[in-house]
């Protein structure tokens, strides 16, 4: 139990919990302030002609109470969980509270349009009150998603901002060993490959559009692995390709030195990730870009962007080796988290 509650937002949990109970206990006091004017059997399906399917007075209270309840409860406590995203919650909860609203306002516009009738055979649904119900249902969730306000509780995402915090006052030099870009292919490489699918992709979809669409999928595709991350800090180097994707992983112990320079992307064997003898590389166009030479021989090159970006990060890549060996330095902090 202790468990539970430490994972939910216990203001919200009271609300949605009492909400529709109060709701649920509000519609069977109503309804049985109008049982005088009601007919035995109550409608409960309607047609053109009037009620066609037909339930006791009882049934139809204690059901209608028993939707709101499980239709509020499943809806609303969305919202509970702390480890969901903010929007999600604020969103679940007025949705929750206008389900709730919307489906006593059916159920009450079921009763009042059978009041005074001897006969629900005779009764329809009372549209008024149908509409005004779920227009103050809708208004009123609306107001409730942009108004509630989800306890922002500690959490481990704040553990470890702690202990980032604390490492980084215990070594100052934590933040200078610590860099992360995205690299991308030229504007005018993405203008060619949307000109050279975009364009057949249309005439192509005219006949078969499924296979046009799968043209344009490939482009957008390939346009995305000329996309990289690249983060540099104590622990290494490590590539993601189009962000995704982990291409590389170096531990700072494996590398032995690392240079920016300016490369061309044919003599590694083409944009993109490549692969062969024991070179490795991962290059979103020619120009500059850091030369990583490993501790077993093996070289590898990323993009490093600007000129400027590349000679920071060959910077940082060789400060971290440099600590990496024995009695090179501090050993990687404890507190950094994993990215």
């Amino acid at each position: 139990m202790g468990k539970f509650m430490e994972s939910v937002d216990t203001k919200a949990l009271r609300f949605v919990v009492g909400f529709p109970v109060l709701v649920a206990a509000a519609f069977v006091v109503c309804a049985f302030l109008l049982r005088p004017d009601l007919p035995e059997p109550l409608a409960i399906r309607w047609t053109d002609d009037g009620g066609a399917s037909f339930a006791p007075f009882g049934a139809y209270v204690t059901a209608g109470a028993l939707m709101i309840l499980a239709g509020g409860w499943l809806v609303l406590f969305q919202a509970v969980p702390i480890n969901r995203p903010v929007l999600m919650r604020r969103i679940m909860m007025g949705a929750g509270l206008f389900f709730t609203l919307f489906v006593t306002s059916a159920l009450a516009a079921g009763i009042v349009g059978q009041a005074g009738l001897a006969d629900a055979r005779e009764s329809h649904v009372d549209m008024t009150v149908l509409a005004l119900g779920s227009g103050a249902a809708l208004s009123l969730g609306v107001i409730v998603a942009f108004a509630f306000k989800a306890d922002q509780q500690w959490s481990p995402d704040d553990d470890r901002a702690l202990q980032l915090a604390i490492a980084r006052e215990a070594d100052p030099d934590l933040t200078r060993d610590d860099i992360r870009l995205w690299v991308h292919a030229r504007s005018s490489v993405f203008v060619m490959i949307a000109i050279a699918s975009l364009f057949p992709a249309a005439l192509i979809a005219v006949a078969v559009p499924w296979l046009g669409a799968l043209l344009v999928l490939l482009a957008v595709v390939g346009a995305a692995f000329l996309f990289a991350r690249i983060k540099a800090d104590r622990r290494g180097l490590k590539v993601l390709l189009a962000g995704i994707v982990p291409v590389m992983n170096v531990p700072a112990g494996a590398i032995s030195v690392a240079t920016a320079a300016e490369v061309k992307a044919a003599d590694y064997g083409g944009w993109g990730y490549r692969h062969h003898g024991g070179t490795a590389a991962m290059l979103v166009s020619s120009g500059p870009a850091v030369v990583v030479s490993k501790t077993d021989g093996q070289r590898l090159a990323v993009s490093g962007g600007s000129p400027a970006s590349a000679a920071r990060l060959a910077e940082v890549l060789t400060r971290v080796a440099e600590r990496a060996r024995p009695g090179g330095g501090a050993a990687p902090t404890p507190g950094q988290p994993e990215s």
